[in-house]
């Protein structure tokens, strides 16, 4: 069975309270080796760091878009003090989950939109002193995105990261690549008035690709239910790690490739994006 690497699972998450071991039993049941945990705000990197090391999985540690409004004016300290101290874990992957969020309507006043730009640039350069990927949250906002990955290149020359759940055009997707950074394709991509998406997951280079459930959050296309079948009784599916192996098989007959020739692929992509899962996964 070909085994996988969920490189965006929210385990944190209060709908994952009732049976998280269970979750990461189905998970291991399915073939997902590893999940890499990224915080949102400081008051939950304790919770991804512990549950990182309960279930032998990885982390990251950053300042989410949509929690910048709430954030306060030391949580940018915390955050360098946090990512100081736990240096030598080997489970702290990258700074994350971090960007720009252009799609939720209360985030676009100016006051708020200044707000995130001055929380992504300043995470940016946090990643660079701790010299840590990143992992990127991109909703309508990739060219901004990209410009200040342009303005705060590191020394050499280049990042490393996942722009996750990409949805962005062909030509931003090159730029984010050019600067050193995989694209995550996760539950969206089953979905097949995703056309744009779908077409970018069949014809990217391979060496491009990483693969994310983004768990509880972007159910893939036979879990997820219409308002109107909500309101008719039927439940919402819950998204999980378990998830990934079909939502890659997609991927695999977009591509015409086998799902074994993917997950070596895109196991060997994730250890790139995130050098320190190298070591993890070797143990």
């Amino acid at each position: 069975m070909p085994t996988w690497i969920d490189t965006h699972c929210h385990l944190d998450a209060e709908e994952f309270a009732p049976d998280r071991p269970s979750v990461a039993l189905r998970a291991a049941a399915a073939g997902i080796r590893h999940c890499v945990l990224p915080a949102t705000d400081v008051g939950n990197f304790a919770a991804v760091r512990d549950l990182a090391s309960a279930f032998s999985y990885s982390y990251a540690l950053g300042i989410h878009p949509l929690r910048v409004a709430s954030a306060e004016a030391g949580d940018l300290e915390k955050l360098d003090a946090e990512l100081a101290l736990r240096r030598e874990d080997p489970r702290l992957v990258a700074v994350g989950e971090i960007g720009l969020d252009f799609f939720v309507p209360e985030l676009q006043t100016p006051v708020l939109r200044a707000r995130q730009e001055h929380f992504y640039r300043a995470q940016l350069r946090l990643a660079r002193q701790h010299d840590l990927p990143v992992i990127l949250h991109v909703r309508r906002s990739s060219d901004r995105l990209l410009k200040a990955l342009r303005e705060l290149l590191p020394a050499e020359g280049r990042w490393r990261g996942i722009a996750h759940a990409f949805n962005g055009s062909a030509q931003q997707a090159g730029q984010f690549i050019a600067l050193g950074f995989k694209l995550g394709f996760g539950g969206a991509v089953t979905y097949e008035a995703a056309r744009q998406l779908r077409r970018l997951a069949a014809s990217l280079p391979l060496d491009a690709l990483v693969l994310e459930t983004d768990s509880p959050d972007i159910p893939p296309q036979w879990i997820y239910r219409t308002a109107a079948e909500r309101a008719a009784g039927q439940p919402q599916g819950r998204n999980e790690p378990a998830q990934l192996p079909q939502i890659a098989a997609q991927v695999a007959e977009l591509r015409g490739m086998s799902v074994e020739a993917l997950a070596a692929a895109t196991g060997a992509n994730a250890r790139d994006a995130l050098p320190k899962l190298a070591g993890l996964l070797a143990c």
